[in-house]
């Protein structure tokens, strides 16, 4: 197919639609695609789509001059709840030096010290960890707080309002550090959650603690040569005595979106097929009806019988459910990857044999590197894949991350040499 011409499911994905609403405005004429006279496939010419703000990004993307940000100097960075390293590889390959990762997961600082043995990491709770010694000493704080409820009490939360909190022991941590600028990342959830009074609270903490926060984005890791559609919050602040020497731009999007023909095949996204790795089985009764789910298709393509079967008193629900009996297609981006291919509610099928996702398939869908090895059981794997930020998404935020420091180091050199 022409580079010009994207199928249904790149035009949704690009525009965060449904096919559903695509085939809608199909229908209704807002958006009327051509027709491939072999398959009666919808197919959309770039041209139609330039009207739409998400496609004018993707077409006019700065990622190749993003590329060439380097660190005008070392900077250092400390992160929290660190995991299998996604987030701190990405930050890595921008530039940044990790001088400490906290994690409490056994198996995840065990990979963690098996790929990087010259990490400093600090097993253990987070609340027991003094990080003052790092006071004024690194230049960035990273991690994913997990989203929790704070207990209102009808007043203005403050920061030790929020003691008991792992976003607390977060705050805690840049109180100590000092750092020139922080990253949070997060589930989209927390932008709703408790009606926005969650993120409200951690706004107003920040606020508190002397740190003016770029306005929160969601990003989609589609967009950042990720094959996977995931979906995190993002949280940047930078210290206010900064603010006046320095400017933050979110990562231009890549030029296409990958899929999982990308993540598994040799070819622009890896240089070799994936390679073979154990993966958890499906019991046989649930294999032979996986087995006629087609590429890309899900439960309510099962005939009648078999649907109810599979989907037991479930299939009496509403919602699509379109996790159930999913099976990927090598050309679209694989679902969010959660921490078991074989769940149930969640199912990650191979597009064609018929088999949860390997360890290694899932670590590709990740972005990340062939050579880095997960520790633990195979459960422990996949939870430390699952759960991780994607190494290409984190090392577009970290490029921006390397052009806002060097922006503050260049300005505050000048400003002291103007006052010299």
């Amino acid at each position: 197919m022409s580079p010009e011409f994207y199928t249904i499911s790149q035009v949704a994905d690009i525009l965060s639609v449904s096919k559903e609403t695509l085939r809608r405005w199909d229908n209704n004429g807002t958006l009327i695609p051509e027709r491939d006279d072999g398959n009666n496939y919808r197919l959309y010419h770039k041209s139609q789509l330039e009207q739409f703000e998400q496609a004018q990004l993707l077409f006019q993307s700065n990622w190749n001059d993003e590329l060439n940000i380097k660190a005008s100097r070392p900077y250092k960075m400390l992160e929290l709840f660190a995991g299998a390293g996604g987030l701190a590889l990405g930050m890595e390959k921008a530039g940044l030096e990790s001088v400490l990762l906290n994690e409490l997961d056994k198996h995840a600082c065990n990979t963690l010290r098996e790929n990087r043995p010259d990490w400093n990491v600090v097993e253990g709770d987070i609340s027991n960890i003094d990080f003052s010694e790092y006071h004024n000493e690194i230049d960035v704080l990273t991690g994913g707080f997990p989203c929790q409820a704070f207990s209102y009490a009808g007043k203005k939360l403050g920061f030790e309002d929020t003691r008991g909190t792992l976003f607390f022991e977060f705050a805690r941590a840049v109180k100590e550090t000092n750092p020139k600028v922080f990253l949070a990342e997060n589930v989209r959830g927390l932008l709703n959650h408790e009606d926005g009074r969650t993120l409200e609270t951690i706004c107003d903490v920040i606020d508190d603690l002397g740190y003016k926060l770029v306005n929160p984005r969601v990003l989609k890791a589609i967009f950042y040569q990720v094959p996977q559609k995931r979906e995190r919050l993002f949280l940047v602040g930078i210290r206010k005595d900064l603010i006046s020497n320095s400017e933050f731009d979110w990562p231009s999007p890549y030029h296409r979106i990958m899929t999982m023909k990308d993540a598994l095949k040799a070819g622009e996204l890896y240089d070799c097929d994936v390679p073979n790795s154990e993966g958890q089985k499906y019991p046989k009764r649930k294999a032979e009806i996986l087995a006629k789910v087609p590429q890309g298709g899900y439960w309510r393509d099962l005939p009648d019988d078999l649907q109810r079967e599979y989907m037991m008193k479930s299939y009496f629900l509403g919602g699509g459910k379109t996790g159930m009996a999913r099976r990927l297609s090598w050309d679209e981006p694989s679902l969010t990857l959660t921490c078991s291919p074989a769940q149930k509610q969640t199912e990650r099928c191979h597009p064609e044999e018929t088999r949860p996702l390997t360890v290694r398939e899932y670590a590709r869908i990740q972005t990340f590197p062939d050579n880095w090895k997960f520790s633990g059981p195979i459960s422990a794997q996949y939870k430390q894949i699952g759960n991780a930020v994607p190494v290409n998404l984190a090392f577009a935020v970290g490029r921006s991350i390397i052009k806002t420091l060097n922006i503050i180091e260049k300005n505050t050199a000048m400003n002291k040499k103007k006052c010299a």
